[in-house]
């Protein structure tokens, strides 16, 4: 098994320091949005990076949307961080193909949320490969206008998730992740 799925965890003590070069960073973000798969390639995954000034301003608008109920530290400590990938769903994409496929249309959105998922893990176990922890969060849908607007998303994007991501400061606490056989069946 490739060694950055085993060291892929939820880091929360991130910096700005991180080990590659930025150009590094948009490439892969690239080439995994170009690679991941979608139903009937539909392309409906889509990603905003946000860096430098715009990491700020994001985690900052996120603060105040939530008028101080997040305490500001667990703010800080994604916006300290280099940056982070903003994961959308194309909601025109997938009912495009409802109609298209009507014998599917009860499963494209789900399998929509399964490639936005794959291309998660994905983009996560790269930066992880590039030495650069990341998380996975979900203040969405609370953030989801004034971050349309803040990076002029179109409106039928749908906000999945944010990864903010950056220099390992602090590796996590071992984490027991139970036994595998308990789900895992194999038949031979």
């Amino acid at each position: 098994m490739h060694e950055g799925l085993k060291k892929r965890r939820s880091y929360y003590n991130i910096g700005r320091d991180i080990p590659v070069s930025q150009e590094e960073v948009i490439n892969l973000v690239k080439e995994v949005v170009h690679q991941v798969p979608d139903s009937f390639n539909n392309k409906s995954q889509s990603v905003v990076l946000a860096l430098g000034e715009y990491q700020d301003k994001l985690w900052d608008a996120i603060y105040d949307v939530f008028g101080g109920k997040v305490p500001r530290e667990k703010i800080d400590s994604f916006k300290n961080g280099y940056g982070t990938v903003l994961y959308f769903i194309d909601k025109q994409k997938v009912e495009n193909l409802k109609e298209q496929f009507p014998a599917y249309s009860d499963r494209f959105d789900e399998w929509s949320h399964v490639a936005n998922g794959m291309l998660q893990i994905n983009i996560w176990t790269e930066l992880r490969n590039l030495g650069i922890g990341a998380s996975i969060q979900h203040y969405n849908p609370v953030i989801d206008d004034v971050v349309k607007e803040m990076f002029d998303v179109p409106k039928d994007w749908i906000l999945v998730g944010q990864m903010p991501f950056g220099q390992i400061l602090e590796e996590p606490e071992p984490k027991d992740r139970g036994n595998v056989e308990d789900r895992l069946k194999i038949f031979k």
